[in-house]
């Protein structure tokens, strides 16, 4: 569900572009950005931090795109956003020695700390990677190829890169013994 409420904010934005303005587009992702926080505190009876600072981001990048009517602040907020992600993962382990993607799937998967590690630091390259792509592409394209490059481009890089972080994962899985097999048949 929250990856839901995640694309959702991120559709209902290229829909409004594509209808009316990218001003009015920012003006909607604010809101949704702030009706999935509301639906948050509802649902949990706190505000998670995620989205608390994704919202904030929005608001602020969002509220200086519409106020000056600059587009350049609303195209921004992809590169702080990822640029956190990638930040946050980096420190997280080099500093802390703590993997947060351990802590999002180590109840699944169980895998060796340096294994971790490694997934880790992808993950936080990929992030920044994300990040000066994003720049490249908002000041050497139009903004409309740049709207699209945000809603397709970087949900097929995701996508990709998941792939990949599986295929790397993959011979670190416990393999289901033969009888396991055919108790499955």
């Amino acid at each position: 569900m929250q990856n839901l409420f995640e694309y959702l904010h991120i559709a209902v934005f290229f829909i409004v572009y594509k209808t009316v303005d990218i001003y009015w587009a920012t003006a909607a992702l604010i809101a949704t950005t702030g009706l999935h926080l509301i639906y948050e505190w509802v649902k949990q009876k706190q505000l998670p931090k995620k989205q608390l600072i994704l919202f904030l981001i929005v608001l602020v990048m969002g509220g200086l795109t519409i106020y000056f009517q600059n587009d350049e602040f609303i195209k921004w907020k992809v590169t702080v956003v990822n640029g956190i992600f990638a930040l946050g993962l980096f420190i997280s382990q080099a500093v802390f020695k703590i993997s947060p993607i351990e802590k999002m799937l180590g109840k699944e998967i169980e895998l060796p700390a340096k294994v971790w590690a490694k997934v880790s630091y992808a993950w936080s390259a990929f992030f920044a990677v994300l990040a000066i792509l994003n720049l490249y592409i908002a000041y050497n394209f139009s903004q409309d190829f740049w709207v699209n490059f945000k809603l397709f481009g970087l949900m097929g890089l995701t996508l990709v890169f998941t792939i990949l972080t599986m295929v790397f994962l993959y011979p670190y899985l416990p393999k289901e013994s033969t009888k396991e097999k055919e108790e499955n048949k």
